[in-house]
């Protein structure tokens, strides 16, 4: 029988739970889509203000949920403190299945949080899925947009290290079928793209796509937390980046896994590709 309750979908605006939103709404599926802000849903599209810091947002957006798909947002850190309190109230409002957005490799690294998050997963009473994924390539086109588009450079201290992007499209074509199909539950699926490239490959795949020279010098750590912190970014948030892309630089983000083949019955999208179907946000004179 099809679940007719409606699929949490938390993040809802951002890139792969927006790209999620969008499937899950185009198949016909009932969507509730939970974050701080109702901008750029598709239409029709339920919405529930998420802060994952007020406890009083929790019970209206859990109300008659089943399935959640749960992503960290970028700035939590501390995940007992600022995210615990949500999944305990998943279970006390019946969750079942809960599809959580993971990091390849997380089962080798106790430090990043998405290891707590998957720890505490398991210890629950909730069915779960993880998707444990590679580096996203929207990264270029969000967090590192504004470098790339003004200053035509990569700053990561990701030295030589090789990294398996992922496109999120991909990611959220994976989410969909683990919402919306059975056989996905207890199961975690490493998903990579289908090749591991250095930065400075990417660098030359984006000179090429977009007619102008980007350029990655190999950042030292210290130049990448001094230009965030110029940003006015949190250094808890700083922290995080520094500790992933230091992965990348020891080589433990080139893991290139058939999961995402398999499961998509298709080869992930390319890099070029995502270039080239995003251009526009490395628009210089769009600035």
């Amino acid at each position: 029988m099809t679940d007719t309750t409606p699929i949490l979908v938390t993040g809802a605006t951002g890139n792969v739970g927006g790209a999620l939103t969008e499937l899950l709404a185009a198949a016909g599926h009932p969507v509730r889509a939970a974050g701080r802000s109702a901008r750029d849903l598709p239409q029709g599209v339920a919405f529930s203000r998420l802060d994952f810091l007020d406890p009083t947002t929790y019970a209206p957006t859990l109300e008659g949920v089943r399935r959640v798909f749960l992503i960290r947002p970028p700035a939590i850190s501390d995940v007992r403190r600022d995210l615990a309190p949500f999944l305990s109230a998943m279970e006390r409002a019946g969750v079942t299945h809960v599809v959580f957005l993971s990091l390849l490799g997380v089962e080798r690294n106790r430090i990043v949080p998405h290891r707590a998050i998957e720890d505490l997963l398991r210890a629950s009473r909730m069915d779960w899925t993880m998707l444990r994924a590679g580096f996203f390539m929207q990264n270029l086109s969000t967090t590192h947009r504004d470098e790339i588009r003004d200053l035509a450079e990569i700053i990561v201290p990701a030295g030589h290290g090789r990294t398996s992007f992922v496109d999120v499209r991909d990611l959220a074509e994976v989410a969909a079928l683990a919402l919306t199909e059975p056989g996905h539950r207890g199961k975690a699926y490493p998903l990579s793209g289908a090749v591991a490239l250095d930065y400075a490959e990417v660098a030359a795949t984006m000179s090429a796509v977009l007619g102008r020279p980007i350029s990655y010098r190999q950042p030292s750590l210290l130049r990448f937390v001094r230009h965030w912190l110029a940003k006015g970014t949190k250094p808890a948030y700083i922290a995080v980046m520094a500790v992933l892309y230091t992965t990348a630089r020891l080589g433990l983000a080139a893991t290139i896994t058939p999961d995402l083949t398999r499961l998509l019955a298709r080869p992930p999208r390319s890099l070029r590709t995502f270039v080239e179907d995003n251009r526009h946000a490395w628009d210089a004179t769009a600035a």
